[in-house]
């Protein structure tokens, strides 16, 4: 995923406040892993004004749902983010995951506590502690999971 993609989500998310938390590959990365990561997964706090944040944040870049049929409609707002819990996006040929719950840590509040803060381009974010990150890979148990461990 090109650095560019990961810096202006979240240069977008910073500008409107958006409570968030790196997660999955990137945040493996971030830590010093060697791996290559084909999406970026973001952890985003559900409450209503947070909601409405991540929207007024990411809409203007269309996203579309990913492996949803392109004849179908699809609004991208509050009420679509409300009726979910995780999301699978594509903007332009790049893949956003939102998530609110993980496997084995829970959700932001969960998480909050312990991420780590790190620069990123010109920002500092909040990215997954390594040892929860650890603990929810090894709960997905996913062959890229497993994989992913190793390093």
């Amino acid at each position: 995923m090109p650095a560019s993609f990961f810096e202006e989500i979240v240069e977008r998310l910073i500008a409107q406040q958006v409570e968030f938390v790196v997660v999955g590959g990137m945040s493996a990365v971030l830590h010093g892993a060697s791996i290559i990561t084909q999406d970026l997964d973001l952890c985003f706090r559900r409450t209503p004004q947070n909601i409405a944040r991540l929207v007024a944040a990411l809409k203007p870049l269309n996203p579309r749902l990913r492996d949803f049929p392109p004849d179908l409609p699809f609004f991208f707002d509050e009420r679509a983010i409300q009726l979910g819990t995780s999301f699978t996006f594509l903007i332009r040929d790049e893949s956003l995951d939102l998530l609110t719950e993980m496997d084995a840590i829970g959700g932001y509040d969960q998480i909050i506590g312990d991420a780590e803060e790190m620069a990123v381009g010109n920002f500092t974010v909040k990215v997954l502690a390594l040892e929860k990150l650890i603990a929810t890979k090894t709960a997905a148990n996913r062959p890229k999971d497993r994989w992913a461990l190793r390093f």
